[in-house]
């Protein structure tokens, strides 16, 4: 029998050696405090893109593309154009079809491949500004085991793409460049010989102050501590040649869960830019979480210089091009995050938001930021029953409709059955509960209900033709999407200019066989409030059309 305190033979952690540290006796970072936001690049079209079961198809490009436009970045990395042809002809539509505003710069990144940097720089013809992002891999791993080149061979590399980025350049000269290097795994680098090699480019490219070059330290892979990564920004930035002439930057990965940390960090320790993803999406664990990082510096009071109110179209946006969905404890984000269950954490937001006024900082016991902020209101935040009030009526009536309710429906309904529950001051029935859900949620007499529908196309392009009913007139009204329920929603706007943004959506089974009704559950921003509906129907298409149309009755009641 083996005498190790592990069962699992395999778990050795003898077998790893300690992250190596800078023996650093003069940092100055940990001093220091961020003042305003870094200049950000988000990654999510070529890193995240990358790192996909299905890369995104073409109109999830655009979608992901116009959603970075509407959150403010003003640089978006947006593929690798001379290894996919898709890449290349995405970056083509941007350019022929004037896709690029003015004040956004698109970054493309190349290894340092001859071949690879013109056929690069054919998929830019005509872009305005943009950025030629080249690399080479410098950690000791890669030189002995992948490459096998001493460091001056990893030099020679880096310099000879370097020259070849600013000789192509010349034949695009309409065209404003800027040129980016990236010593991939920087992080796992000796840092004396990443700065040798940053130096040999910088050298070929002669950056100035006024026509800055971009230095990019990826922590490719997450090795060490977040401190550690701050030590070697700061030595970098110390030891660096022309140091005024070039933009620190950090691309962070989360192999240890830190990514946003070490980012922060290399901020303080004097780096200027960020390269991440929406909500973490990347290789391994992913990348840097841009939407946590600039809404941790809107709870400082930092204006992070992107809109992040915005975050159910994040969410929706980002889960339709990854198809990943978001978890809800997601930092800031996540639909959980400021909700309280326990009864002493509801009285104590209670007790504080009576005395939270408009004119004094935001000071509220468990709530880090004003919910409202970001577009999510109260009603998940405070709940004056118990969680086993809300369990025992939820049971109740999943007993009597023979549906599981989905958790965000269980928390919407709990509010209208403790109001009842005042009223009546005593115990509810079966019955009242199924009227206060029906009433809460579904379609009644008179409102929209669906007549009739035909549903066309396949894959990511479908088409809905809907025959509405208004309790007087029939509404013809017809829709696209990628799917049933986005091509409903969209003709739903079109013909009410109603604009239903979905959050989320549930749909179940009410029987057994071949002939088994459906119910679904469905949870949609409109007006920037959030209503919750449901419907049930023999088919299921139907019962998500009526769905969409009770939250479109709610909101139309608001009005």
């Amino acid at each position: 029998m083996s005498n190790s305190k592990y069962s699992n033979a395999g778990f050795q952690p003898a077998k790893y050696r300690r992250f190596p540290v800078i023996n650093k006796r003069d940092r100055r970072w940990p001093d220091q405090q961020i003042q305003q936001a870094p200049i950000w690049c988000s990654v999510d079209l070529r890193d995240g893109n990358q790192a996909l079961i299905d890369p995104m198809t073409v109109e999830q490009k655009k979608a992901m593309w116009n959603l970075l436009l509407n959150m403010g970045f003003k640089e978006i990395e947006v593929g690798f154009p001379a290894a996919s042809q898709p890449d290349f002809d995405f970056v083509r539509w941007l350019i022929e079809e004037n896709q690029i505003p003015d004040d956004v710069t698109i970054q493309v990144l190349v290894q340092a491949r001859n071949e690879l940097i013109e056929r690069t720089y054919e998929s830019l013809d005509g872009v305005r500004r943009a950025v030629v992002h080249v690399y080479n891999s410098t950690s000791p791993v890669q030189r002995n085991k992948v490459f096998g080149l001493d460091k001056q061979g990893i030099i020679d590399i880096a310099r000879q793409g370097a020259e070849k980025v600013l000789q192509v350049s010349r034949d695009y000269p309409n065209t404003e460049w800027t040129f980016q290097y990236s010593p991939e795994s920087f992080s796992s680098t000796e840092v004396d010989f990443a700065v040798e090699v940053c130096n040999a480019v910088i050298d070929t490219w002669k950056p100035t102050p006024d026509k800055k070059a971009i230095i990019n330290l990826p922590a490719t892979v997450e090795s060490a501590m977040p401190n550690v990564f701050a030590d070697q920004i700061e030595w970098f930035c110390d030891n660096v040649n022309n140091r005024e002439s070039i933009t620190v930057s950090i691309h962070t990965h989360n192999d240890r869960g830190c990514g946003v940390a070490a980012a922060e960090m290399a901020l303080l320790a004097g780096a200027d830019r960020i390269e991440g993803t929406l909500l973490g999406n990347g290789e391994r664990t992913g990348n840097m979480d841009i939407c946590t990082m600039a809404m941790n510096l809107y709870s400082q009071g930092i204006d992070p210089e992107l809109d992040i109110s915005i975050a159910d179209d994040i969410i929706s946006t980002v889960e339709a091009c990854t198809n990943i969905k978001t978890h809800p404890r997601h930092p800031w984000l996540g639909e959980l995050v400021y909700t309280a269950f326990s009864g002493s954490h509801q009285d104590a937001i209670r007790k504080c938001l009576a005395k939270q006024s408009d004119d004094e900082h935001w000071d509220v016991a468990y709530l880090p930021i004003n919910p409202a902020d970001i577009g999510r209101n109260y009603q998940s935040v405070i709940r004056v029953n118990s969680q086993s009030g809300k369990g025992g009526a939820s049971y109740l009536l999943e007993n009597e409709l023979g549906v599981t309710l989905p958790r965000w429906v269980q928390i919407e309904f709990a509010q209208p059955v403790q109001k009842l529950a005042e009223q009546k001051e005593g115990e509810l029935s079966t019955d009242d509960i199924v009227k206060v859900f029906r009433k809460q949620f579904m379609t009644s007499h008179g409102e929209l209900q669906l007549d009739s529908y035909s549903l066309e196309g396949q894959g990511h392009q479908h088409t809905v033709r809907a025959a509405i009913n208004d309790g007087a007139n029939i509404i013809n009204m017809d829709g696209h999407g990628n799917g049933a329920i986005s091509a409903f929603t969209d003709a739903v706007l079109r013909a009410m200019g109603v604009n239903v943004q979905v959050v989320q959506f549930d749909e179940q089974a009410t029987s057994e066989g071949s002939d088994a009704g459906a119910m679904a559950f469905i949870q949609a921003n409109i007006n920037g409030k959030r209503y919750t509906g449901a419907a049930e129907d023999a088919d299921t298409l139907s019962a998500s059309m009526n769905a969409v149309l009770a939250v479109v009755n709610q909101a139309l009641a608001d009005k």
